[in-house]
């Protein structure tokens, strides 16, 4: 199935992904599927097998909404996934402008000044547009600090920095799907998928299972090489001054050792000299404040 036909793609990865048993049909022993077959789909969804092999096969173009409605619930998607399953067969009209990747001086000001928990800007492809200083130095463990997934899949400080890697790695896919859903055409986001697939086999996996998730928030265990353990929150919000973009912020329960690592942290983004002792900058620095 080519890129022209997503819909199709989407249907095909999703039925893999549903046993006989789960769809509440009879086990069998023999089957040359991963999951359902499309008979099965359309059995469940009340459609004919010829009509619903059309809409796989992207020769319905057409589908109406309680069509897609009992499709997403033959294949178990969850809000999301049905979500993006209707973006997919009934898309809005495409306009000409496409995500916007130049971060504006007030809010890079924000960050800056406002903002002394690690925050950043992403981009649909996961790039990192800009980040304060907590945020550097978050992610000061690895060679270049450009995008999450090549962060994650491509530099090997990504498994030690993200304590439960197989997590992330599917968080960060399901999110770039639903991220990039807007933006069908942006050359970025194929630039990035296309690196992805050839240089990890991790990444290809996942991205072939067609998860679609936003990852709005969450809670993410990490390890700095120079602060350790911390267990952090993070929210996402939407830039609506430009399209395509969201800030993330890290924070962390008070009164929390991981609370003391981003005091270290930000005690190491205003001091980071590398032969620094991390508590030494951090005791330096409430000096400066108090």
């Amino acid at each position: 199935m080519t890129r022209a036909n997503e819909l199709g793609n989407f249907l095909r990865a999703r039925r893999d992904l549903v046993s006989p048993e789960r769809a509440g049909l009879p086990p069998r022993t023999s089957r040359r599927v991963k999951g359902l077959r499309r008979e099965e789909v359309a059995l469940l969804a009340g459609v004919s097998t010829d009509y619903y092999t059309r809409l796989e096969q992207g020769r319905e173009r057409h589908p109406s909404e309680q069509v897609l409605g009992a499709v997403a619930r033959a294949l178990h998607l969850d809000d999301d996934a049905a979500a993006h399953l209707f973006r997919l067969a009934q898309p809005a009209p495409r306009t000409a402008a496409g995500p916007v990747t130049t971060v504006s001086p007030e809010l890079r000001r924000l960050m800056d000044h406002f903002l002394d928990l690690p925050a950043c800007i992403v981009g649909p492809a996961l790039d990192i547009l800009a980040a304060n200083h907590s945020a550097g130095q978050l992610y000061s463990g690895f060679a270049r600090m450009d995008n999450q997934l090549r962060m994650l899949f491509l530099d090997p400080a990504g498994r030690r920095f993200y304590r439960d890697w197989d997590r992330a790695a599917r968080s960060l896919v399901s999110s770039l799907r639903a991220q990039a859903a807007p933006f069908p055409d942006d050359p970025r986001v194929a630039q990035v998928i296309g690196e992805l697939s050839l240089r990890s086999p991790a990444f290809a996996d996942l991205w072939a299972r067609y998860d679609v998730r936003p990852c709005t928030s969450d809670d993410k265990p990490l390890w700095h090489p120079r602060v350790g353990e911390m267990y952090l929150h993070y929210e996402a919000f939407t830039v609506a001054s430009a399209p395509g973009q969201r800030l993330l912020v890290y924070s962390a329960e008070p009164g929390t050792p991981s609370a003391d690592a981003l005091v270290l942290l930000r005690a190491l983004a205003d001091d980071p000299r590398p032969g620094r002792p991390a508590r030494a900058a951090a005791k330096a620095s409430t000096a400066r404040t108090t």
